[in-house]
């Protein structure tokens, strides 16, 4: 019996490797080569796991591949089924062809639930991925957080509507979600067309989102365009304040003071001046270890504005809010916003020198506490100096 086994195993692998050299694979079964794919044939042949000729065929050409690929990525037929999903290499994927025990030991560096959830392509595995026992828990990046970090706001139209329902459980289920950055992405226009900014509403039913105690202030996560809201009007009856969320926080989004800045969001700025008037001349860091910064300078730095041509109207806008454009940088206490706007050779630099050309006794007779007098007279004479 045992001759008849062995006799019917070298059957297959001359049958194997007929095949393989009608199909042109010749080339990769010489010398060496050829000697072990055929002892690797012939093993699988024995051990029972190749009953026919297709399957040692099979596996005569799958040794060859793995041996002229070694060095490159893993082959997708060794790749399980999440990381065969999750390898765009491998085709796309279809729903019902995940093992539980593949979503449940993954093998992945990252857990499954953060990549899918990062990138939009993959949100449809998400449906199969919670109903197989993925759990968020386990996620060292909470899945929400890298898709904020990774896409602050998320072209939610395209996602269909299992995929936003599982965004959404993860963002009602998942304790932290409750996070600067997916607020900041919860509130941005995409997300409320999607009705996903309902999330946060919910958050501030269930006490989600106190005023005292956590990582971030609610309010400087909301997106700009969100601080008229009912939700932002709701978040001050409960205690919280344009100055509470100030400072530092836990999330790499920038600030809604800042965010507004940069994009020129007037009504978003005035809602931040009118509550913190300070901020026209200082804005709290976003790191315990970094210094505090200048709105003016931000502003002049050629690379800072989504919208170049913003500048003069932002600079005068700053002015008439109170800026001071002799104020001394916290980097570099010898220079001024003026000197910075000299050394970068800013298009807006008359803006900020017309006070002092055109009032320069009474800026000189200012007393020392009349700082803000000063800033309010060089603000008026910046807006009357644009075209």
């Amino acid at each position: 019996m045992r001759v008849l086994h062995s006799t019917f195993s070298r059957a297959l692998v001359s049958r194997a490797f007929l095949a393989l050299g009608m199909a042109g694979f010749g080339v990769l079964l010489s010398g060496c080569a050829a000697t072990s794919v055929v002892s690797f044939a012939y093993e699988r042949a024995n051990e029972g796991e190749c009953v026919s000729a297709g399957c040692a065929a099979a596996a005569v050409l799958n040794y060859a591949l793995d041996k002229a690929t070694e060095g490159e990525p893993a082959p997708c037929h060794k790749l399980n089924t999440v990381e065969r999903a999750l390898s765009p290499r491998c085709g796309t994927y279809q729903a019902g062809t995940l093992l539980t025990k593949d979503v449940m030991a993954s093998g992945l560096p990252q857990c499954p639930l953060s990549l899918a959830a990062r990138d939009p392509k993959f949100w449809p595995m998400l449906p199969e991925l919670l109903s197989k026992g993925a759990a968020p828990e386990t996620c060292t990046t909470p899945p929400l957080v890298a898709l904020a970090q990774a896409t602050p706001c998320p072209d939610f139209s395209a996602a269909s509507a299992e995929s936003l329902g599982s965004l959404r459980w993860l963002a009602e289920n998942d304790t932290h979600a409750v996070h600067h950055d997916v607020v900041r992405m919860l509130s941005c226009p995409s997300a409320r067309s999607a009705g996903l900014n309902t999330v946060l509403d919910t958050w501030l039913a269930q006490g989600q989102l106190p005023s005292r105690g956590l990582s971030f202030g609610a309010l400087s996560a909301l997106h700009p365009d969100y601080l008229a809201s009912p939700f932002a009007k709701a978040l001050e009856a409960k205690g919280h304040s344009a100055r509470s969320g100030l400072g530092a926080y836990m999330g790499q989004l920038p600030g809604g003071f800042d965010v507004a800045l940069r994009e020129g969001n007037r009504p978003a700025l005035d809602w931040w001046l009118d509550r913190a008037p300070e901020l026209a001349n200082r804005v709290p860091p976003r790191q315990g270890n970094q210094l505090p910064w200048i709105p003016l300078v931000r502003v002049l730095t050629p690379t800072y504005l989504a919208h170049a041509d913003q500048q003069p109207e932002l600079v005068a806008y700053l002015l008439s809010r109170g800026a001071d454009p002799w104020k001394s940088l916290p980097h570099d206490p010898g220079r001024t916003v003026i000197s910075f706007a000299e050394q970068v050779k800013s298009p807006s630099l008359p803006l900020l020198q017309a006070p002092l050309l055109q009032a320069p006794t009474r800026l000189a007779a200012t007393p020392a506490g009349g700082g803000k007098t000063t800033a309010t007279a060089m603000g008026a004479a910046g807006v009357a100096a644009l075209p």
